[in-house]
C-alpha cells in the first residue's frame, strides 16, 4: 500500500498525513490497522442481530478512525449509517453495509 494508491482510491492523504505528523510510515500503518475486518464485521453482525446500540458504537468508532485518516470513500457511508444508528432508526441498512464492505475491500486489497 502506498500513498499514491490511496489517493487513486479517493483518500485525502494530505489531510491524513498531516494528522499523523507527516510520518508516512505511521500513516500507512494506521490505515492498515483501520482496514482490519474485525470492526466492520462487528458492525454488520450487530445490525443483522438488530442490536442497534452496539451497532452505533461500532459505526461511531469506525467513523472517527476513518475521518482521522481521511479515507473518504469508506468514511462517507460509515457517516451515513452512524447517523441513522444514532437515532436507532429501524430501516434496511443492507445497501449502506454493502457499500462500506465494498469500499473496505477496495482499500484492503492494496
Amino acid at each position: 500500500m502506498t500513498i499514491e494508491q490511496l489517493k487513486e482510491l479517493g483518500a485525502d492523504t494530505e489531510q491524513g498525513l498531516a494528522r499523523c505528523g507527516n510520518n508516512e510510515a505511521f500513516y500507512l500503518r494506521l490505515v492498515g490497522m483501520a482496514l482490519e475486518p474485525k470492526t466492520f464485521e462487528e458492525l454488520e453482525s450487530k445490525i443483522n442481530e438488530n442490536k442497534l446500540t452496539e451497532a452505533f458504537e461500532a459505526a461511531h468508532a469506525l467513523k472517527g478512525v476513518l475521518s482521522n485518516l481521511s479515507l473518504t470513500p469508506i468514511y462517507e457511508p460509515v457517516y451515513e449509517i452512524t447517523e441513522l444508528l444514532r437515532n436507532r432508526q429501524e430501516t434496511d441498512y443492507s445497501e449502506l453495509l454493502e457499500k462500506i464492505m465494498e469500499e473496505r475491500k477496495r482499500f484492503a486489497d492494496l
